[in-house]
């Protein structure tokens, strides 16, 4: 295959390609994933106390050292300006002091949570004497492959660390310098508080044939989270030989109820669509009913925000005269823009709303705006999705503001993990049996 057929991600990385890999990169893999389960044997016997130190470590030296990483940042920008990456994905790509406040702000929140390493889940004493416990215990190696979103390898990082993983993280080429010292900065930390450096590496360096090893590597790495756009997503779970956890890319809806209230509706569907475009739970399409009072000041709302609105022909009727819609398409549906840019359809009944998403969603978010408390309870109902909203905006749709200091991803699939992943999530559990000398008759 040449280098014009390789598969771009949405951040413009290449897609890691199942496949063999040089000898040499197959090795090296290896042995990164060889060194993170001699460092996970370790994280797991770690206390709480001592993984909360090297979070807390971790965000002390990513402050202390935000003007190397900003550096660092700044190639990669100018890079992706060079390359003509899109506003919306260079946003994403972007750290600045304030962003690194943030990612150390989650680290500390993270140190906070409780330990769910050892947690029981359920136990009880059998008839016979034996005493059994299920408990929860770290998955042990788990490895991420995701885009240009260098805040998902501190937030991997720490989630790992605190739930007592060793963790291998593929970065986005187009992250390569903030990734770089992002992982120096974390490594470094964890020698200082006497924990491992090798429980975070990157294989960055291997590029695509490192992630295809990676891919492959099933026995050393233990579960495999790819976080990103549909191509890399696909290409991960159609390709991987490692069990995977599947992210899933965010169309995400939103109802607006025929008594929704007019101020409610403006607030949410603003927040939801302009305070960070970019990002999977922001909403991609709004289902208008069409005897909903509040369409008008809504769609009025977004034009003026600067929304570029795709519209169906009845919602164009609607648009303020200094508003100009250009007409939806199916593409449109099925569409994660992750820019200023929303689908607008109209509707006449909830059935036909709910119709509607059940035919394009990817299963991220839905929400529903309204005054009615039947509605919203089948709405809650009906949409199966990993999250479900009512009367608030689809950005919440996440770990840190769930309460779970940050998240891996927002798991899509029906496994035991599902919707934002955090802490639990990156844990399984095994059984304790104790006895006295019982024996099966």
């Amino acid at each position: 295959m040449t280098e014009t057929a390789v598969p771009q991600t949405t951040d413009g990385a290449t897609v890691p390609e199942a496949g063999a890999a040089p000898r040499d990169v197959t090795a090296a893999v290896h042995a990164i994933a060889d060194r993170a389960r001699t460092a996970s044997r370790l994280l797991a016997r770690a206390n709480r106390a001592w993984k909360d130190r090297a979070l807390l470590q971790i965000a002390e030296s990513l402050v202390a050292k935000q003007d190397l990483v900003i550096a660092a940042n700044r190639q990669d920008l100018e890079a992706g300006r060079s390359n003509g990456t899109s506003a919306a994905l260079l946003d994403r790509l972007s750290l600045d002091p304030g962003r690194i406040d943030g990612l150390a702000a989650a680290l500390r929140n993270l140190a906070g949570l409780p330990d769910p390493v050892g947690t029981v889940e359920r136990g009880q004493t059998l008839p016979n004497g034996l005493r059994l416990r299920q408990v929860h215990v770290p998955m042990g190696v788990v490895a991420a492959i995701y885009e240009a979103r260098p805040n998902v390898t501190v937030d991997i990082a720490g989630l790992a660390l605190k739930s007592g993983n060793a963790v291998i993280l593929r970065g986005g080429s187009a992250a390569a310098h903030t990734n770089a010292a992002l992982i120096g900065i974390i490594r470094d930390a964890l020698d200082r508080v006497g924990l491992p450096a090798d429980a975070v590496q990157t294989v960055d360096e291997y590029g695509r044939e490192g992630a295809s090893v990676l891919m492959q590597a099933r026995g050393r790495v233990d579960v495999l989270i790819p976080r990103g756009g549909h191509d890399l997503i696909q290409t991960v779970v159609t390709n991987a030989k490692v069990p995977v956890i599947e992210t899933g890319e965010g169309n995400v809806h939103i109802f607006l109820d025929k008594s929704a209230s007019e101020q409610m509706a403006v607030d949410i569907l603003l927040n939801a669509k302009t305070q960070r475009p970019s990002v999977c739970n922001t909403v991609e399409t709004l289902l208008v009913h069409s005897e909903a009072p509040a369409a008008p000041a809504v769609l009025a709302a977004l034009a003026a925000a600067g929304v570029r609105l795709h519209v169906d022909n009845r919602v164009a009727a609607l648009l303020p005269g200094d508003a100009q819609g250009q007409p939806a398409t199916d593409e449109d549906w099925g569409r994660e823009y992750m820019d200023l840019d929303l689908a607008v359809a109209m509707v006449d009944s909830m059935d036909e709303a709910i119709d509607h998403i059940r035919k394009w969603t990817t299963g991220h978010t839905e929400a529903i705006i309204t005054n009615d408390l039947a509605n919203s309870e089948k709405f809650i109902a009906e949409i199966d999705s990993a999250a479900v909203i009512v009367n608030a905006s689809t950005r919440f749709t996440d770990g840190g503001e769930l309460g779970l200091g940050a998240e891996v991803g927002i798991s899509t699939q029906k496994m035991h993990a599902r919707g934002p992943m955090g802490l639990q999530e990156l844990t399984t559990t095994k059984w304790i049996v104790q006895g006295d000398g019982q024996i099966r008759r």
